[in-house]
């Protein structure tokens, strides 16, 4: 999976900041920001938004990743992009399973099977039925950094499916380094308190995991 940052609001804690500091006549922007999030005025932080293209995600992430309904999302059509010379999203379990061959034979049928029927004049759109949810897609998503937060709290959580929160730390990731002032202690809930999971995994997650290494 490939995740990139492609564009975002110019000093994005600034506009945040300078929003909170009209609601509260604040002369400090900063400090009103600290404050307006710390009491859980978030909507201050919807005046700044990141956009980034996400290549390689499975369709089966894609499903829940378009569950998050305030964003905006195009996806590589399956309607008119005809599917070819693409690498398999398969979970690590599979493969380190004694089913890996069976299904990776399975996986190759089904390709080539879709393959044959385009080949054949069937249209995309109605070949595209016989594909698995491994089939990779890219996409460009948008989000502002109040439903980025909610994103993190939820999909950088150890309970979050494996592939999602691949995505969600690759994220996290980019914005903590160009944001801290709105990112710095974002994550699931175990990174600045309780757990909200009724049963919670036994490990906690640590902010320095999406520290940006070289």
């Amino acid at each position: 999976m490939k995740v990139e940052l492609i564009t975002y609001t110019p000093d994005p804690a600034g506009i945040c900041g300078e929003a909170a500091a009209v609601c509260t006549d604040s002369k400090n922007p900063e400090s009103a920001l600290r404050h307006a999030v710390g009491s859980g005025h978030t909507s201050v932080l919807e005046h700044a938004v990141f956009t980034f293209r996400v290549e390689g995600l499975s369709r089966a992430a894609l499903a829940q990743l378009t569950r998050h309904r305030l964003a905006s999302f195009d996806v590589r059509s399956q309607r008119y992009v005809r599917i070819h010379g693409i690498d398999l999203v398969i979970p690590e379990s599979i493969r380190k399973s004694d089913f890996y061959v069976e299904a990776g034979s399975l996986l190759e049928d089904v390709m080539n099977l879709y393959q044959r029927m385009v080949d054949a004049g069937i249209p995309a759109e109605d070949a595209r039925y016989v594909t698995p949810q491994a089939v990779p897609t890219t996409l460009i998503m948008t989000m502002n950094a109040r439903e980025l937060l909610h994103f993190f709290s939820l999909r950088t959580c150890n309970r979050a499916q494996w592939e999602i929160r691949h995505l969600a730390d690759e994220m996290l990731t980019i914005c903590k380094q160009l944001a801290p002032g709105i990112f710095g202690h974002a994550g699931p809930g175990c990174v600045t308190g309780k757990c909200p999971e009724k049963k919670p995994c036994g490990h906690p997650r640590d902010n320095s995991e999406w520290e940006e290494t070289t």
